[in-house]
Formats: C-alpha cells, structure tokens, sequence
C-alpha cells in the first residue's frame, strides 16, 4: 500500500486540525485587540476593534466548524482587507511589512469555504 493509500483515510481529521489550531490562532488575535491579552504592540483603534470582535466571535464558530463555510469567506475578506490596508502601505514584500499571518489565514479560511470544516464540525450532525 502507498503512502498516499494510507494517509487518504485520514485526511477529515487532518483538515479539522488544520481549523482548530488556525481558529485557536485567529482568535488570539480578537482577545488581543478586545481584552488586551496578549499585549497588543501597537493602539487599538475603533478599526481594530471592529476587526477584533469579527476575529473573536468568527474564530470561535471556526473552531467549533459551525457555519464554517460562510463564516470563513468572511473571515478570508478580512484578512485581504486586513492585508491591503494595514500591511501593504508599510512596505511591498510580506517578509517586510509583517503580512505573512494575514496571507496565510486569507488562504487557509479561503481553503475552508471550498473543503469545509472536516472532522469535529458542528455543520456535520445530522439536521432531524
């Protein structure tokens, strides 16, 4: 058997994991901007706030896979926004302007709208 024969069963589970531990992520971003825990290194402004009760109540359905298809594509706007209009004016290149964590969940919620929330989803019971 292939390594790839035996790595298909198992890929609901990997894709599950892969929202946990990105919802877990997303939303140390909404505590840090609602309740200043972490420290944020930089003011938290009406903008900031806004984005941080969007990252906080959209991270936590996230993590429990509940609306998990729109509440990504969401989620996945913010983050663009986020990027163009925080990021980019600092400087052109990700490495730079401390973009990367923006692009890279913009991409992995982008990827959720498509292949949905996986294993350990609310979305999954069954509707009676």
């Amino acid at each position: 058997m292939s390594l790839s024969e035996r790595l298909s069963p198992h890929q609901p589970a990997a894709l599950a994991i892969l929202r946990i531990m990105t919802a877990l992520l997303f939303i140390e971003h909404g505590t840090q901007k609602l309740f200043g825990f972490p420290p944020a290194p930089y003011a938290i402004t009406t903008l900031f706030f806004v984005a941080g009760i969007i990252e906080l109540v959209g991270g936590t359905l996230i993590l429990l896979g509940l609306f998990t298809r729109p509440v990504a594509f969401l989620l996945s706007g913010e983050m663009a926004i986020a990027y163009f209009t925080v990021h980019m004016p600092i400087n052109f290149f990700p490495a730079n302007n401390q973009g990367d964590g923006a692009i890279l969940f913009c991409f992995i919620f982008l990827f959720l709208v498509f292949a949905g929330p996986g294993e350990w989803a609310l979305d999954n019971r069954q509707r009676r």
